[in-house]
C-alpha cells in the first residue's frame, strides 16, 4: 500500500471511531433561506445543549468580571444602548428558526478592545467589541448583520457540532503520526495537525459560517434591518483585512465568495425586510 493511502486509512479509522457516538439532529427550522442541513452531535441534543449553555453562562460571567475589573465592560453608555437596541430587535426573530431560543437567558454587552470581532456563546450570551464598531464605522444595518450572524451560530449549536470534529481531528493527527512511525517516516507534529484539521475541521467550519450568514441575514430582515448591510459590511471587512490564507486552510469562506453568497440571498429575504418596514419595525 502506498504511504499516502496507509496514512489516510489510519487517520480515517481513528476519526470514524471518534464520530461513532454521534447522533443526527435538526437544530433549527430552515426559514426562507433554506438552511436544512442535518447535523451530528455527541449525545442527545437537549442534554448536550443544556450542558453547553450552562458552561457558556459561567464562561461569560467570568469574561464580564475580568473586563469589568479592567474598566473594559460597556465603556460607552450610548454605544452599549445602541448595541442592545439592535440585539433586542433581532432576538424575537429567533422563533422562526428555534422557538425555545426566545426563552434563553439572553445577555448583550460591549467589550472595549481594538479587535474587530463579536460573538454569541451558546445560550445567547452576546459580546460586541468596540473595535468592530469604531474601526468599521459600522451602520445599524451592518451591526445587525454581525449580531444576527453570531446569534445564528448559537441557534445552530455549531459549538456542539464542532466537538466530535475536534476529536476526529485529534484522532486523525495521531493516526498520521502512528502511520509515519510504523513506516519509518518522521511526520512533523505540526504538519500532521494541519493536515488533519484541513480534512476534518475547516470544511465544516466554512459550512457553518455560510449557514450563519444566511440565517443572520433573515433575522436582520425580519427585524427591519436592510439585509444589504451584510454586503457592505464584508466590503469594509475586505478592505480592512490583509492577505487571506489559502481557502483550504481557512475556517471562513473567502471574502469574494462570501459577498457573492450574501448578494444571492438578499433578494430572498428582501420581502421580509419590506414587510417589517411597512409594519414600522
Amino acid at each position: 500500500m502506498r504511504l499516502e493511502g496507509m496514512l489516510k486509512s489510519g487517520a480515517l479509522m481513528l476519526a470514524a471511531c471518534a464520530l461513532a457516538a454521534c447522533q443526527t439532529v435538526q437544530t433549527t427550522q430552515p426559514g426562507v433561506v433554506g438552511v436544512n442541513r442535518s447535523q451530528q452531535i455527541m449525545g442527545s441534543l437537549d442534554s448536550a445543549s443544556r450542558k453547553m449553555n450552562s458552561e457558556s453562562a459561567l464562561s461569560y460571567a467570568s469574561t464580564l468580571k475580568a473586563a469589568s475589573q479592567k474598566g473594559q465592560l460597556n465603556p460607552d453608555k450610548a454605544q452599549t444602548e445602541r448595541v442592545r437596541r439592535i440585539a433586542n430587535r433581532l432576538i424575537p426573530q429567533v422563533v422562526v428558526f428555534r422557538p425555545e431560543a426566545r426563552d434563553w437567558a439572553w445577555q448583550v454587552n460591549v467589550l472595549q478592545s481594538k479587535e474587530v470581532n463579536a460573538w454569541c456563546m451558546p445560550g445567547g450570551k452576546i459580546a460586541v467589541f468596540t473595535g468592530l464598531i469604531e474601526q468599521l464605522q459600522i451602520t445599524d444595518d451592518e451591526l445587525a448583520a454581525v449580531i444576527g450572524h453570531e446569534i445564528a451560530h448559537a441557534l445552530r449549536e455549531h459549538a456542539l457540532e464542532r466537538e466530535p470534529r475536534v476529536i476526529a481531528a485529534q484522532a486523525g493527527s495521531f493516526g498520521l503520526l502512528l502511520g509515519g512511525a510504523a513506516l519509518g517516516v518522521d511526520v512533523p507534529a505540526d504538519l500532521a495537525q494541519s493536515a488533519s484539521m484541513a480534512a476534518f475541521m475547516l470544511p465544516n467550519s466554512r459550512e457553518q459560517e455560510s449557514e450563519a450568514d444566511r440565517i443572520g441575514l433573515e433575522l436582520a430582515a425580519r427585524a427591519g434591518f436592510d439585509p444589504r448591510g451584510a454586503v457592505s459590511l464584508w466590503q469594509k471587512m475586505a478592505r480592512l483585512g490583509g492577505e487571506a490564507p489559502p481557502k483550504i486552510f481557512s475556517s471562513h469562506p473567502p471574502s469574494d465568495e462570501r459577498q457573492a453568497d450574501l448578494r444571492a440571498t438578499v433578494p430572498v429575504v428582501m420581502p421580509l425586510y419590506e414587510q417589517s418596514r411597512r409594519k414600522g419595525s
